[in-house]
């Protein structure tokens, strides 16, 4: 829980409020975008929830929160239940982990409830309680990792589950002991009939992203949607190996139709095939400009 003897001066709301501790990793702003907002390079309270959904929501981003900078001044009787709220799911099978880690910057991780084994994108933080949440979906089978920065506790969810875990070769200097199995260069990869790895070199030299059902693009830290210019964008201030490079893989991604793009950071946005492709061509103008 947050320190209230912290609390930034910029909060509005009469009972949540963010403290001086946050990193700005942007999860409250997205995940209760009518209480949170960016407020002078980090998080504020600018809103009181209106209704329960609001509410629910912005108790989900305090327990999201990555470093517990956001805090409440009376605990609503039901803000336990949102605990167990996690992981939600988003669409049919596929479940937002929560409980971001500050190890990848409040990175949002996934989860895919699958016959042929569960597969878990990204990692979380490490809890006792999400541990046991993963083992009621039947475990983690496969560990995805779209690139070095969002590896979080792969380790002691691999050691709780024997999970195998996979990442790009190019990658590998990821905070963990060791990957199972690597991928290697540009060309894709079937990792099965419903999902494809693509290589998306740019943000790292290993960042690659995961399309599933032909429906659901995982993307890590590669490609995101922006409210402010109501389009895709890439982080154009959070490149780690050739911004050319990036705008390449970006042009790559035109090649696929999908109609959902789940990224690391910022909302998870559902848009039509066609609507989706508009967006990636104007994603890929900003780039170039």
């Amino acid at each position: 829980m947050a320190n209230l003897k912290l609390k930034r001066v910029e909060n509005l709301s009469t009972n949540f409020y963010v403290d001086s501790t946050c990193i700005d990793c942007g999860t409250c702003y997205w995940m209760a975008p009518s209480v949170f907002k960016d407020v002078n390079d980090q998080s504020a309270a600018v809103n009181d929830p209106q209704n329960a959904l609001e509410l629910t929501k912005a108790y989900q981003s305090l327990y999201a929160c990555p470093v517990n900078s956001i805090g409440v001044v009376k605990k609503d009787t039901n803000a336990n239940e949102v605990v167990e709220s996690f992981p939600i799911e988003i669409a049919p099978t596929i479940y937002l982990t929560g409980f971001h880690s500050e190890k990848s910057f409040g990175a949002t991780s996934y989860f895919i409830k699958r016959p042929k084994g569960n597969i878990l994108i990204d990692s979380p933080r490490y809890l006792k309680k999400l541990e046991l949440k993963f083992e009621q979906l039947g475990g983690i089978k496969f560990q995805l990792l779209t690139h070095k920065d969002d590896v979080a506790d792969t380790d002691l969810y691999c050691e709780k589950f024997q999970s195998t875990r996979y990442i790009h070769a190019d990658d590998t200097n990821a905070r963990t002991s060791k990957y199972e199995v690597l991928w290697n260069g540009e060309s894709d990869t079937v990792f099965d009939q419903d999902l494809i790895v693509i290589p998306t070199p740019g943000h790292t030299k290993g960042s690659v992203c995961f399309l599933y059902q032909q429906r659901y693009l995982f993307t890590g830290d590669h490609l995101c949607f922006s409210p402010k210019r109501n389009h895709l964008i890439a982080f154009k201030d959070a490149n780690w190996y050739r911004m050319d490079t990036q705008i390449k893989s970006l042009e790559k991604l035109l090649n696929y139709d999908f109609e959902y793009v789940l990224p690391g950071h910022g909302a998870p946005i559902h848009l039509d095939k066609k609507e989706m492709k508009n967006s990636l061509k104007q994603c890929i103008e900003f780039m170039k400009n």
